[in-house]
């Protein structure tokens, strides 16, 4: 009998991103019954601060919360630890020396899977905190890729999508102006885009958006599939 890991995922940040990642791990987890399916621990911890405010208008620090959600997981007896928030990975140092399990650096695997698909350029689309403190643009030209980030007035268009849109739960937003961003990054040689926040993944579905995508939340899921001694369907599931 294989010997599964157990994961942890350091949660709240958003409530509806944290649901996709769980859904996503299930998804995508090769298992003919309820017993293979691997054991998931989520502490939903709403109260760790927003994290682009954090790093850009003097906001409350998140690392005190998604340290002390880590060491409780750990507790609890999650052997690696999941963050499914991309401007939090700006953090991922601390939270990874606050405990003694791995804690999987989403980024890296977005980057790694980019590359081993043949792009080369990537458009990213992502918080202002993301974008500034350049997680992406470091980590993809580690692996070879360029890293095409949307004009002013487009991120400004992004983040009012995030907030408004996808964590204010209104199915009726009007995404055209990121959609509009989407194919102008895409013109400009973007090969690819990067759902470079949680929130976005759920705004493809939510409001209809089109291109060729990469979901940093599918391929955090099926990374710690793998990570957790279980074995990922053949085809990724994104639904």
């Amino acid at each position: 009998m294989v010997n599964h890991k157990t994961i942890g995922i350091i949660g709240g940040m958003g409530p509806l991103a944290t649901a996709d990642l769980f859904r996503k791990i299930v998804l995508n987890t090769d298992a003919p019954n309820d017993q293979e399916h691997l054991r998931v621990l989520i502490d939903n911890n709403t109260t760790i601060p927003d994290r682009t405010s954090a790093l850009l208008n003097d906001g409350e620090d998140p690392v005190p919360q998604m340290c002390k959600s880590a060491r409780l997981l750990e507790q609890m007896g999650a052997e690696l630890l999941l963050i499914p928030c991309n401007t939090a990975h700006c953090f991922h140092k601390a939270v990874q020396q606050s405990v003694g399990v791995p804690v999987l650096h989403m980024i890296q695997v977005t980057a790694k899977v980019s590359k081993d698909q043949g792009i080369d350029t990537v458009g990213l689309l992502a918080t202002d905190g993301t974008v500034q403190c350049g997680l992406y643009e470091q980590v993809c030209a580690d692996y070879g890729i360029t890293t095409l980030c949307p004009e002013e007035a487009e991120q400004k268009a992004v983040m009012d999508l995030i907030y408004n849109g996808v964590k204010a739960g209104r199915a009726d937003y009007d995404a055209s102006t990121v959609q509009d961003t989407i194919n102008h990054l895409l013109q400009r040689g973007a090969k690819a885009i990067i759902l470079g926040c949680t929130e976005l993944p759920l705004a493809v579905t939510m409001y209809g958006l089109k291109a060729p995508f990469v979901d940093p939340t599918l391929e955090l899921a099926r990374a710690a599939i793998v990570a957790a001694n279980g074995i990922c369907v053949k085809e990724p599931s994104i639904a």
